[in-house]
């Protein structure tokens, strides 16, 4: 159910000009008291990007002692497009998505993990009768993907975590989004899509032509990398473009990355010394 607020604290987070700039972080936290009170469920919630500065965000590679542990997979390839039916706040002061689906509820379970647009997100209800799971959101979720930028309506790509027997159809992704991307160009070409994502340097570095990158998750190939311009491209054939969300989206939209983890292995190897102790030997 939608959660509506006061009109006072309403239209504060409908105008952020009346906070000043450092507190924007602070709506993130639990306030020691807080200021919301329900009302008659008269006022549509304001969209969750006018709560979170959204920017491309640059990737950092973790350290050693952060590095998170591999506890699911995907394959990057989409089992299905659902749609968004809530994206808000939630009854215990979190943030939560409710999802139109089908296919990822056949043999859905509480806890499960689940990538919508490439982010793994974990199953805390679901409802096989009405074609429907949720999911919770963290702050910082909301802060790193582009997920923010969804709204009721909005189609998303979907894929269940692989099991021992599922084919390896795509390349090794962890629902681990590294950072955004923009698109910046769309180009027909026949019955294919180019298409052009621009983003940080810190991210473009572990992209290379013919390259794995999941895209909204889903697994693509890298065709070229332009240094100079901050870019990559790809092409979408037929088939896909009629099963993934990526040629819905409009220039200027952003896109979830998660770059190919072995380049980040090799890198993290490389930095250790790690390389010339067996050269020697």
């Amino acid at each position: 159910m939608a959660i509506s607020y006061s009109l006072t604290s309403l239209s504060k987070t409908l105008n952020p000009s009346l906070h000043k700039p450092s507190t924007i972080c602070n709506l993130l936290k639990t306030p020691h008291k807080t200021h919301l009170t329900p009302t008659l469920n008269l006022l549509k919630p304001p969209p969750l990007s006018r709560l979170f500065t959204t920017h491309i965000a640059k990737f950092k590679p973790k350290s050693k002692s952060n590095l998170i542990p591999i506890r699911c997979l995907f394959t990057g390839i989409v089992e299905e497009m659902g749609r968004v039916q809530y994206l808000g706040s939630a009854a215990d002061g979190g943030f939560t998505m409710k999802i139109l689906s089908k296919t990822v509820l056949e043999d859905v379970n509480l806890g499960d993990s689940i990538t919508v647009n490439g982010t793994c997100l974990t199953v805390t209800d679901f409802d096989t009768q009405s074609a429907e799971f949720t999911v919770g959101l963290s702050p910082e979720t909301l802060r790193i993907t582009s997920l923010v930028e969804l709204e009721p309506g909005s189609v998303v790509n979907l894929e269940r975590a692989l099991k021992p027997s599922t084919r390896m159809g795509g390349h090794f992704v962890q629902g681990h989004v590294d950072g955004t991307g923009e698109i910046v160009g769309k180009e027909r070409e026949g019955d294919s899509l180019w298409v052009t994502v621009k983003t940080s340097p810190e991210l473009l570095r572990y992209i290379v032509p013919k390259g794995f990158i999941a895209v909204d998750g889903t697994s693509l190939t890298v065709v070229k990398v332009f240094d100079d311009e901050g870019c990559f491209n790809f092409m979408l054939v037929d088939y896909t473009q009629q099963n993934v969300v990526i040629p819905l989206k409009k220039i200027g939209q952003k896109v979830n990355l998660e770059v190919d983890i072995l380049g980040k292995y090799v890198e993290r190897i490389l930095s250790s010394g790690f390389v010339n102790p067996i050269k020697s030997s």
